[in-house]
């Protein structure tokens, strides 16, 4: 899949999120990457032969203080990762999309063990 239409669908799995939750979305930013770098892969622990779906970077909002003030939240969606465990475009929507609400329940405050 081009990265143009990789993009499109991870804006379309944006656009689907409950009108709740996307309300509360705020100083968050979501990227497209082809893979992790080697210090997100270090800070994560995760193997460089293991595959990273997405990452979330910042302060959840439920560690945030009345007076919060930073840089935005990152969310990086990792193309590559996607494309290898998925057959279909229809596949490569539905892993978009669950990666995409995945990195935005961290942002929420929600550990992996929460989000299974």
């Amino acid at each position: 899949m081009n990265d143009e239409d990789f993009k499109k669908l991870v804006g379309e799995a944006l656009d689907t999120l409950p009108e709740e939750y996307a309300k509360k979305l705020d100083n968050v930013v979501v990227t497209v990457d082809d893979f992790p770098t080697p210090y997100q892969l270090k800070k994560t622990g995760i193997p460089p032969w293991a595959l990273l779906f997405g990452l979330y970077e910042g302060v959840p909002k439920t560690k945030r203080g009345i007076y919060y003030s930073s840089i935005p939240d990152k969310i990086t969606i990792f193309k590559n990762a996607i494309e290898r465990i998925s057959q279909t475009p229809e596949e490569i929507k539905a892993n978009i999309r669950q990666t995409v609400v995945h990195e935005i329940g961290h942002h929420f405050g929600l550990s992996d063990a929460q989000l299974k």
